[in-house]
């Protein structure tokens, strides 16, 4: 399949460079870390407890999630929810969330199935190129200096009408990591290209991934 899987931490360019590249290539992009919020609002909306991941889990089995259509969407059994999934509970509740192993499976099954009926797309999030896409001709991991990371997310927070300090937003970063790393420990794919994002246009990373697809997909022909 046509999949470039794209990797990284929050705060390091994956949405924004994986729809620039996606558009490059007239491929969909899929937004991982958008599915595993949007099971952990529908945790919420239920009330379930957030340990309870079996529960959790055959939840979302039941539920119809759709993302991308139109681009940047995603609903929730017909409910446009991309607003609701960005909010401060979720934010806080997703890592838990998605370190339960049922949850993960099946997102991760979901995410191959999207791929499949595609034929491919630009796959970004946290374990696609080293779990979910493994074979993926091209696998990117994005990083970015903490500094670039916070300044970022605070730039989202105020497009969002989210008004947060600074030191508020390196905290909120700060906690994520830890979770993150607690439960789903980030590292590139062996075969990954690192590319540091920290003071580079996003054209020019896009450029660079979009001349490292084709080349990998013309080296397997």
């Amino acid at each position: 399949m046509r999949v470039v899987a794209i990797d990284g931490p929050a705060g390091s360019g994956k949405s924004t460079v994986a729809r620039g590249v996606a558009d490059a290539l007239g491929l969909e992009v899929l937004d991982t870390g958008a599915m595993y919020r949007a099971v952990t609002l529908l945790a919420l909306d239920r009330g379930f407890e957030l340990g309870d991941g079996e529960a959790i889990a055959q939840a979302a089995e039941r539920a119809v999630l759709e993302l991308g259509d139109p681009p940047g969407s995603v609903r929730l059994d017909g409910r446009d929810i991309g607003g609701d999934i960005r909010g401060p509970a979720v934010s806080a509740g997703v890592s838990e969330v998605s370190s339960h192993p049922p949850v993960r499976a099946l997102l991760r099954r979901r995410q191959r199935e999207w791929a499949e009926q595609r034929g491919g797309g630009v796959v970004e999030g946290r374990d696609i190129g080293t779990v979910v896409f493994t074979d993926a001709p091209l696998k990117i991991y994005l990083t970015a200096s903490d500094d670039e990371r916070v300044r970022r997310r605070h730039r989202d927070e105020q497009a969002a009408a989210r008004p947060a300090d600074l030191k508020a937003v390196r905290d909120a970063v700060d906690r994520r990591d830890t979770l993150d790393h607690r439960t789903t420990p980030l590292t590139p794919a062996p075969d990954a290209i690192v590319i540091d994002t920290t003071g580079r246009e996003v054209v020019d990373v896009v450029k660079e991934i979009v001349e490292r697809f084709e080349a990998a997909v013309g080296a397997e022909r």
